[in-house]
């Protein structure tokens, strides 16, 4: 029963993911919503949800990340190059694409995390990394080309985002595994967040609200800070937990799925089988990077 659950939650936090995606384009482009207050609410809210949650419910001592001084840096680190980082740039990227877009473009980060290790490790490698790569590189050329070498299907300023956006999911992977190994995930994130968005509220106050408020604004903000974020995140973290990393990362491969359909359909982007090839090409890269033959992992075991 516990299994269904995590497989559940790692679904569910999937498709809020993509919702809130095309929720957020939806905000960008049609209502005028500024994308820098968005963040620096959104991160507020949730990081203090998150801390509250971990305080009164998992009867954590939040401060206790404070008091070690190597661990403080890293939360800082973490909350300005990863937490920060990754939702700014994929917000951006879907300001100036789409969240279909957005979101494939952000799955190529396992590919980036697979060459960091790579060079890291001082290992070549892997025959099926390599083929993940080659994938990745071949699915966003046709994603952002269209075939044509000589035209983008999509503006500079969306692809850098868009490439950024991987390599800060990436960071955001990698760099708080040793905080996570010490602390709980609510508390993490929770001033991950929070820490991001204080930040972030000198660029933009939460106080400086724009845009066209109806109640679809309202209602799609709302989504986006406490199921997009807050829930997603919970279910996403509480999965690792019972059917760990691995399986939950192939799960939530359905967030582009999803926020690819859901732009189409509702908000009419237009998708053609090459943008399709393209993407599949991508996500397919989370399943390749899952694989591990059973003779490599006996012999990685030996040496460890």
């Amino acid at each position: 029963m516990s299994v269904f659950k995590g497989f559940l939650l790692a679904v569910v936090a999937a498709l809020l993911w993509g919702v809130s995606g095309t929720f957020a384009q939806f905000l960008f482009q049609q209502r005028g919503i500024n994308i820098e207050w968005l963040i620096t609410v959104r991160m507020l809210i949730s990081g203090i949800c998150l801390l509250l949650f971990a305080k009164f419910i998992d009867k954590t001592n939040v401060f206790s990340i404070w008091k070690n001084k190597k661990d403080a840096i890293q939360l800082t680190i973490f909350s300005i190059t990863g937490m920060l980082a990754v939702q700014y740039t994929y917000f951006a990227a879907i300001k100036h694409s789409n969240a279909a877009t957005a979101t494939v473009l952000q799955y190529a980060g396992p590919v980036v995390i697979a060459v960091y290790l790579a060079f890291k490790n001082k290992k070549i490698p892997m025959m099926i990394e390599f083929l993940a790569i080659i994938l990745a590189v071949a699915g966003t050329f046709l994603l952002v080309t269209h075939g044509n070498i000589n035209s983008l299907n999509i503006s500079g300023t969306a692809l850098f985002f868009g490439l950024a956006s991987a390599v800060a999911l990436a960071i955001y992977t990698l760099q708080p595994v040793q905080l996570l190994s010490k602390y709980k995930s609510s508390v993490v994130i929770g001033w991950g967040m929070m820490c991001g968005g204080f930040v972030f509220s000198f660029v933009k106050s939460p106080f400086s609200i724009e845009g066209i408020w109806d109640f679809q604004t309202y209602w799609y903000t709302a989504f986006i800070v406490i199921f997009g974020t807050l829930i997603a995140f919970y279910a996403y973290l509480t999965a690792v937990q019972i059917i760990g990393g691995q399986k939950t990362s192939l799960l939530a491969s359905m967030e582009p799925l999803s926020a690819t359909v859901l732009a189409v359909l509702w908000l009419n982007v237009s998708f053609s089988t090459i943008d399709w090839v393209g993407s599949l090409l991508i996500i397919s890269t989370v399943f390749l990077l899952s694989i591990k033959p059973k003779k490599l992992r006996e012999i990685k075991e030996k040496v460890n």
